[in-house]
Formats: structure tokens, sequence, C-alpha cells
């Protein structure tokens, strides 16, 4: 799998062309889509094409560069639910064919550099990580676009009550291209919950990190009781018969999962480590692309990875993925899968308070989170449980519960308690309803 990085004297150079780290960049919502259905026979065969790219830059600007096509066997979406209408997320990607100028397929999605980006060292040292997007694969050529989201900063000096999407990058797609690689699947993947067929249904692939030849049996354990937890939480339990689960055997070449704080380092698959950003039970890799090149061997809308640690932790970035211990020693592992595939699935925000985390950055009196969950009462449209208060701080009769975010004061909850602030707790009504939305949306 590759490793290539971006030099510094590339970045720096790129960094030069404009404001914002791009030549052509414009601030304008992205495309409206075309009010009837896309017919996907029309646009697309039943395949995937991955984008593989690099996002890079600092605090203060944002480039991204091409890297190359990857053709995929499986697609596992909907052939339905083609362009994304929830506005989730910090990134949003688009296919546009050119021939119609359409928008044909469009999905939005974070990832872990837009929370680097928010870390003391971004203010200083430019980086560049590997990512991509997969979407089926076009039968002519579709310009694909990457827009990315005002930050909540920038956004409140302008006295904006949201973040308006900004194009950063292009790319014309032609299918025919022979440099367009292709992938042909090499490992066992395991039907651990079938429920249907993929384009109807949630799929969820997981990953083994960090396990061995000889662990085999112990990633097939912690995989069962992923698929047993989950199914124990509501909305996952009225609803086990949309989602497909698998697994991809890859095992690692040595056992276990890197912890910097310890001293520790594995060589895995997919170069994961705890203490991300210097928060112990933060699970994270930066080479993304080593994560879809596994995943690729089944038909998939979400990875999962499971570590072969029994230490607490996890991480989940909305339509990137998510990672959760496989077994860890507190007994704690479905509820924090559960946890995570809430921000996975449909970017639902942390409810608790953290003081010292800077990912709180990208939350701004006055602005408005994407998040289904939080709010700073600026913008609530979007958020009927926001709308309902009898005055300024009362919501279904009682008081609006202040604190999320890593946020103290300025940003609202839904209910006092929920899985997303808590792991005693489950999902509270609102989180179930979003999720539910979001389910019916990608099983059409």
């Amino acid at each position: 799998m590759k490793t290539m990085s971006i030099t510094p004297l590339l970045l720096a150079a790129a960094l030069l062309l404009a404001p914002g780290g791009c030549r052509h960049q414009t601030v304008d919502n992205t495309p409206a889509a075309d009010s009837t259905p896309v017919c996907f026979d029309d646009y697309f065969f039943d395949k995937t094409m991955r984008l593989d790219y690099y996002h890079c830059g600092d605090a203060h600007n944002e480039m991204f560069f091409f890297d190359e096509l990857k053709e995929e066997p499986y697609y596992a979406g909907s052939h339905v639910a083609l362009t994304d209408s929830f506005n989730y997320g910090t990134q949003r990607f688009v296919l546009v064919d050119e021939a119609s100028g359409r928008e044909i397929y469009s999905i939005h999605y974070c990832t872990l550099w837009d929370e680097w980006r928010c870390e003391p060292e971004a203010d200083s040292v430019p980086t560049g990580m590997p990512e991509a997007v997969v979407f089926p694969y076009p039968k002519h050529n579709a310009l694909a676009q990457i827009w990315t989201r005002m930050t909540a900063e920038e956004a409140a000096e302008k006295k904006l009550t949201h973040q308006p999407w900004v194009k950063k990058f292009e790319y014309l797609i032609k299918p025919d291209d022979i440099f367009v690689r292709s992938f042909s699947p090499s490992c066992e993947v395991m039907n651990l919950h079938p429920a249907g067929e993929p384009s109807h249904c949630l799929d969820i692939v997981l990953l083994p990190e960090g396990y061995t030849e000889h662990e085999r049996e112990q990633f097939v354990a912690d995989c069962r009781v992923f698929v047993s937890e989950f199914f124990r939480f509501e909305p996952w339990t009225s609803n086990e018969q949309r989602v497909n689960i698998r697994a991809v055997w890859a095992p690692a070449e040595e056992s276990g999962v890197s912890i910097p704080s310890e001293h520790k380092w594995v060589n895995t698959s997919m170069k994961i480590a705890y203490d991300t950003f210097n928060s112990s039970r933060y699970q994270m890799t930066r080479d993304y692309q080593a994560v879809r090149d596994i995943a690729a061997n089944a038909p998939y809308d979400y990875i999962y990875i499971l570590t072969n640690s029994d230490k607490y932790g996890g991480g989940g970035i909305y339509n990137f993925y998510g990672i959760g211990a496989g077994h860890d020693r507190f007994g704690s592992s479905g509820a924090v899968h559960v946890h995570e595939f809430g921000h996975q699935m449909l970017g639902l925000g942390d409810e608790y308070v953290e003081i010292g985390n800077h990912i709180s950055s990208q939350y701004k009196p006055g602005v408005e989170p994407f998040e289904a969950n939080l709010t700073t009462l600026t913008d609530i449209s979007g958020k009927p449980w926001a709308q309902q208060q009898a005055d300024s701080d009362a919501v279904y009769g009682q008081a609006l519960p202040e604190g999320g975010g890593y946020l103290e004061h300025g940003i609202w909850r839904p209910y006092e308690n929920c899985l997303m602030r808590a792991l005693s707790y489950p999902l509270c009504p609102v989180c179930q309803k979003a999720v539910i939305e979001y389910l019916d949306y990608l099983c059409r």
C-alpha cells in the first residue's frame, strides 16, 4: 500500500496560490440538485470508483492534491438515494455530469484533517494527509468537486449564523482512462449479520487492526460482541433487518496497537494509534487510504475498525470511519461502538464538556453547528427540538441543558443525558430520530 508523502516544498508552493490555498476558490452554496430523481442506470455502472487525494494545509490554508483513481468491484450504496440533502459535515463531495451539468451524486463527510487544523501545531506546521472518497462508477465524463464548509471562526467574523460552502477542488473524471487502477479482492470476508441486498440496507464492514494470523478467533469473537452489542441499543434493535454486517480478515504482522505515551509501537496494517492529539483514549490513523484498501474487499457503506486492545478508547468521524477497542478491560466496548457509530453515521456531536479539547474551536457563539443534536440557539430552522422552546431557555417544558461540543457554555443539547454524553445511557429521542431519518434515506 502507498505511503507517499507531500514534500514541504510542494506544500509551501501550493499554499501560496491564493488566500485559503485555492487558485479558483469561490464562496457559494453548492449547485442545487435537479428536482427529478437521478436514474442510476443512466449515469452509473454497478461498481465503485475511488478518488484518492491529499488534504493539505495549516490552520489558515487548505488545499487538495489529486493522487489517483481506482476501480473497486462492489457498490453497496442505494441506487435511489444519490444526492445527499442532509447538509451535515465539513466536506461535501459532488459529482457533476459533464455533458448536462447536472449533479448526479453527492455525499457529506468530515475528516481527521479538520480536527488537526484546530490543534496548536497547525498554527505553525503545515501537513498533508491521504484521503479518499468512493462513489458509483460513472458511465460518462464527470466533474468531481470537493467543497469545504467555512470554519465557524470565519463565519463568526463575517457575522454569519451558518457556515457556507467553499469549492476547493475540481477534477475531470474520464471513466475509460487507462490509468484508473483496478482492485481485486484478496481477503476472506465473513457474513456476520446478513439482512438483505446491499442497495437497500445499511452495510457495515468490520476491519481488524493488530490481530495476527494466529489471533483470528479473537477477532471473530470481538466481531460477534460488536454485533450483539450493536443491536442491544435503539434504534438499532428495531432496525436490525435493515443492517448487513460483514468482516474482512486481513491479519497484521504484529499483535496489538501502538500507544505512543507508553513508547509502544506496533507494525500493523493501518497504523492506528492511541494518543491522537494527545488524548490517551483517542484512536485514529492518518493513513486513510490503507483503511479503504482493506475495506474494498467487501461491499460497505461504513467502515468500523476493531483494534486488538483491552485499553479503553476509540473514535468516530462522520462518513469517514469508526474505531473501538475490540475487548476493553472495562467491558464498555459495546456502548463505545454505538457512541462512535453515532459520530460516524451522521455526525452526531459529543454532548459532554471537556476543558482543553482544542476541537471545541469548531464551535462559535452565534454560528449554528451542523450536528443534529447541538445548537447555539442561533439558526434552529432545521432542529425541531430547539424550535419547540416555550421561551428562550425551555424545551418540552423543561430547561434546555447547556453544555456540549466540549464547551460548558454557549451550546445546548436536547436532553440532560444521552449516549452521546455518557456511556451509561441510551441514545436520546432526538438522536434516535436523526438516525432513523438518515437510515430511511440510505435504505431506499
